[in-house]
């Protein structure tokens, strides 16, 4: 059985923002007390909630070394170093090495994409590198690249490969790579509306949007799961999903930094190309935060 990092809830940490577009570092160490206090069992930094498509390298190197340093070992740090150039993926992922991340979370290459036998030459290229253990990221709604099954199965016999961020939405997908893996290749949910289904498949956890702003709750629905308490996780499940659906009525992260500026955490806006929410979803948003008692 391969090494693994968390089970739970790990959150999908949004990059607070000043005025200005420069990092919020006040406000980012508040999210990062925030989930540690509320049951969070691990923090992924910097990946697409984290807004790493628009964070200079730099920026990164720095909001993973505030970020690991401000945890302090009380919960593993998760770390996105994808990138569609594999030779700028290997230096993120060892940077992040040496800053001491407890594990890497790796997205497929997206825009020049690649076929499945790149995906194995791509991650086996930076795995064979790095000390700290890899989670594939398949979201190809994002990508436009699908990791096949038998693709995880060909993975998942690298020692550094450790699980997968599953996030294709199709469960049958899901099955089929846990039949092909078995125990050698984890399973998180990427997806906060299947999370006990994918539980119920031999997941062991969630890599969450939802977690952001609901950290206690994502933490007890795969709690529950884990000790048996199916009924109870389900019935979490659904009790929440207007709230998760909510955190996507426009591009992630927009919805969810809003509803951590209308919290009390000063989150500002994404960067550009991604804007604000419209008027109409603001109103939606703000409704079902008040029905949910968060603002």
């Amino acid at each position: 059985m391969k090494k693994i990092i968390f089970k739970g809830s790990g959150v999908a940490l949004v990059t607070p923002m000043n005025k200005d577009g420069s990092v919020n570092y006040d406000t980012l160490g508040q999210l990062i007390e925030f989930q540690i206090k509320n049951g969070t069992d691990a923090i992924i930094a910097c990946g697409t909630t984290g807004e790493s498509a628009t964070l200079s390298f730099e920026e990164k190197l720095k909001v993973i070394k505030f970020t690991i340093e401000k945890t302090a070992k009380r919960i593993p740090v998760i770390v996105g170093t994808g990138c569609n150039n594999t030779k700028i993926a290997l230096e993120s992922s060892l940077r992040a090495q040496e800053l001491n991340a407890d594990g890497l979370l790796i997205v497929t290459p997206y825009y020049n994409k690649t076929s499945q036998s790149g995906l194995i030459k791509h991650y086996t290229h930076i795995a064979d590198k790095v000390d700290i253990p890899i989670i594939l990221y398949n979201v190809p709604s994002r990508t436009g690249v699908n990791i096949q099954p038998e693709t995880c199965a060909e993975l998942s016999k690298h020692p550094n490969i450790c699980a997968i961020k599953e996030a294709s939405g199709d469960i049958s997908q899901v099955a089929k790579i846990k039949n092909l893996c078995g125990e050698n290749l984890n399973i998180y949910s990427g997806n906060d509306d299947q999370i006990v289904p994918l539980l119920s498949l031999g997941g062991i956890g969630v890599i969450s949007v939802f977690s952001n702003i609901c950290p206690k709750e994502c933490h007890l629905i795969v709690k529950e799961y884990l000790e048996g308490n199916v009924k109870v996780a389900s019935k979490m499940q659904i009790k929440y999903l207007e709230l998760m659906n909510a955190m996507f009525c426009d591009i992630n992260p927009v919805p969810v930094k809003e509803a951590l500026n209308m919290m009390g955490y000063d989150c500002g806006n994404c960067r550009m190309p991604l804007d604000i929410l419209s008027e109409e979803n603001h109103k939606k948003l703000e409704s079902i935060m008040k029905k949910f008692l968060l603002v």
